[in-house]
């Protein structure tokens, strides 16, 4: 029994290390370090209850094997668009899957004698659906914040910096004043996975930076912060900063205000964003660079959208010459 919880431990102490690496090394953000860490807890979780030997060793094809089918038969008691499943889903499976071969492939840079991560082939889901609004439906979005007082002010310019830069939620509330050059309506960013470049802003979006920042009267760093009751001067910047749950909220009440049909989000901007430029002409690989994509495989999500769009204009257009 003593061996049993020594090989235990030393199972949790690398998983913990992996975790260590992904959060000081890779750079990930803190939502991926904290999947991977249920993922790979869920994992730890079963061995034991399944009685399976806890050395690294011991993760091999049929102990793999059999995790998978745990996987597919975990009971999911949350509704989704009011439909009930029962089950994980295929794609959150994969998720687990993902993680697991991360872990292996690290083990195995770091000389550990286990499992070739390269047995775990992923289970195969449906194309990803990009979710979009029209040029319609985004002037609508951008237009619904009340102006007449500084939160509105504040909602206009982050939902116009949003369409503007396709930026990520977590990126567009790490922003500073001092850190955007409003003259050449751009600024630099580190995104996921520590991956740095260069975001412009259009002429609009600057406009409404301009406008709320004119109507503040604090001298706090963040560039989008709170601005429920009374602001105490002595509070510290950082507890000032609007929190990306605020902005999610505050994007889906814009959305119910003006009844859009689709849940819209801050990656549903993002998406608009890329579509957008990819429908007016914009090659993958300028697009990939201006999301901040590492691969182009992330990418070429949009394509799916972007080749609808043209076989809707081909059946449109295509022989109605001669009539």
């Amino acid at each position: 029994m003593p061996a049993q919880t020594a090989q235990r431990t030393e199972l949790e102490s690398k998983v913990n290390e992996y975790l260590e690496y992904l959060e000081v090394e890779k750079g990930s953000s803190p939502l991926t370090v904290r999947n991977y860490k249920h993922y790979l807890n869920r994992l730890v979780s079963w061995l034991k209850n399944e009685g399976i030997r806890l050395n690294l060793i011991d993760i091999n094809p049929e102990v793999v094997r059999q995790y998978r089918v745990y996987l597919s038969r975990i009971p999911v008691l949350k509704a989704t668009k009011g439909v009930k499943s029962d089950v994980l889903s295929r794609k959150t499976q994969g998720y687990h899957m993902i993680a697991l071969r991360s872990f292996l492939r690290w083990l195995t840079k770091n000389d550990y004698k286990v499992m070739s991560p390269d047995k775990i082939d992923l289970p195969k889901v449906d194309d990803r659906q990009v979710k979009f609004l029209s040029g319609e439906q985004i002037d609508r979005l951008l237009n619904s914040p009340t102006l007449s007082k500084i939160n509105g002010k504040r909602d206009k310019a982050i939902l116009e910096v949003f369409y503007s830069t396709g930026l990520r939620v977590s990126e567009l509330v790490k922003l500073d004043r001092d850190k955007i050059d409003l003259e050449r309506r751009e600024f630099g960013i580190i995104g996921k996975g520590g991956k740095a470049r260069v975001v412009f802003l259009s002429t609009r979006a600057v406009e409404w930076i301009k406008k709320y920042i004119a109507a503040r009267r604090d001298h706090y760093k963040p560039l989008f912060i709170r601005h429920k009751g009374k602001i105490d001067p002595s509070t510290p910047d950082e507890k000032m900063r609007l929190n990306v749950r605020s902005v999610q909220r505050m994007i889906k009440k814009y959305a119910r205000k003006i009844k859009l049909p689709v849940e819209v989000t801050p990656h549903v901007i993002r998406h608009s964003f890329a579509t957008d430029l990819l429908m007016a002409g914009a090659d993958i690989r300028s697009v990939q660079e201006m999301l901040g994509h590492k691969n182009i495989q992330t990418t070429q999500i949009y394509t799916h959208v972007t080749h609808k769009h043209l076989k809707d204009v081909h059946s449109a257009f295509h022989g109605k010459g001669g009539k």
